[in-house]
Order: C-alpha cells, then sequence, then structure tokens
C-alpha cells in the first residue's frame, strides 16, 4: 500500500504575491521528482469552477457564501484531495479552509462557532480531520498589498472590498498561525523574490 501524501495549502490576502509563489513551488516540486496535484479553492472540480464563477462574482448573504465554500470543498475533498493523497501524491492547493477562517470569519464577520461546524463536519475531527499538513501564508503589508492590486487588471468581488476589510483578514490569518505554529509558517513576502524562495526551498526540503 503507497503512503499518504503530503498536502500542502498556499494561503494570503489578496496582492501578497501567492501566485507567484505558488508557481515556483509546483516547479520546485517537479525538479524534485515529487508527484502531486495542483489545485484551487474555490474551484478543483467541475462543480467546484461553477461555485467559484458564482462567489467571485454575485453579491451573496454571508451565510449563503459560507455554505457555498463549504460545499464545493466538500467536493474538491472527495473528488481530488483524497483520492490524490491516497495514491500517495502531494496535493499542492490554492487556498484551503484557512481561506474560510480569514475571509468569510475575519473579514465578513462569521461566528466562529458556525465556522468550526461547518469545518468539522466537512472536513472530520481529530484525528481524522483532512488538513493540510504545511499551510504557508504568505504575508505583506497592507499597502503593499493594495498597491500590488491596483495594476489596473479586473478584481473580483473579494478584492473590490474596502482596505477594512482586507485588515480584517490579514489578522485573521496571522491569529490563525499564531494558533497553530506546527502546521502554519508565515511568510514575508515582502522581500526580494530570491530570499522568499530560498525560505521556501528550506522548509519544503525539510519535509520531502
Amino acid at each position: 500500500m503507497a503512503a499518504l501524501g503530503r498536502f500542502l495549502s498556499v494561503e494570503g490576502i489578496d496582492g501578497a504575491g501567492k501566485s507567484t509563489q505558488l508557481a515556483w513551488i509546483a516547479q520546485w516540486l517537479k525538479q524534485h521528482s515529487v508527484a502531486f496535484v495542483q489545485t484551487r479553492e474555490p474551484g478543483g472540480t467541475a462543480l467546484g469552477e461553477k461555485l467559484r464563477d458564482l462567489l467571485l462574482s454575485e453579491p451573496m448573504h454571508l451565510e449563503t457564501e459560507t455554505l457555498l465554500m463549504f460545499a464545493g470543498r466538500r467536493e474538491h475533498l472527495e473528488q481530488v484531495i483524497k483520492p490524490a493523497l491516497a495514491r500517495g501524491e502531494w496535493v499542492l492547493c490554492d487556498r484551503f479552509s484557512d481561506a474560510s477562517y480569514a475571509y468569510q470569519g475575519g473579514g465578513r464577520g462569521l461566528p466562529r462557532e458556525k465556522f468550526i461546524a461547518l469545518e468539522e463536519w466537512v472536513q472530520g475531527v481529530a484525528p481524522n480531520k483532512i488538513q493540510p499538513d504545511l499551510t504557508l501564508i504568505f504575508d505583506v503589508p497592507l499597502s503593499v498589498s493594495q498597491e500590488r492590486m491596483a495594476g489596473g487588471r479586473t478584481l473580483d468581488r473579494f478584492e473590490r472590498e474596502a482596505t477594512d476589510f482586507h485588515a480584517r483578514v490579514r489578522a485573521a490569518y496571522l491569529e490563525r498561525a499564531a494558533s497553530e505554529p506546527q502546521r502554519i509558517r508565515v511568510i514575508n513576502a515582502n522581500r526580494s523574490l530570491e530570499e522568499i524562495q530560498q525560505e521556501l526551498a528550506e522548509i519544503l526540503s525539510a519535509i520531502l
């Protein structure tokens, strides 16, 4: 029986440079002959991508938004994440439930008990909870994030939120990281690419 694979998630506020580093991590895994599946949330499945289109564009009640996020996550787990891990492959995921904690919880104010109930319902409870083995949160000052998002591209409805929303999201990410230091690493993304990627190489080499 193949050993279970590793589950890595990449997080951060909008404008933190997450997409750039995600691509670098994928290339690093390829160079080290690691079999992996790259996926994203919301999305990752045919149904998830349809939900993504709605979530990123259509205004909706906070609880509707949260339920759709977790509905897509349930399908994502069953169709993509759990099968890949069972095959012994790694999963590299662009956002997972820490994003819901930060965006729906921190940003929008979803009550903590509702988040916990949904997380346990969809992902299970310890010791069988499906959770990333390692989560990398790319963190930058809010001013840097705002400057990067002002580059002229079309923004989704989360990216268009007011500055105080993004401040709450960032605070929630850092709070989550402080509560789970064994799983979550905060990466200072306000540095050169070379410095960031050197740190990432050290972290990834340690778990390879």
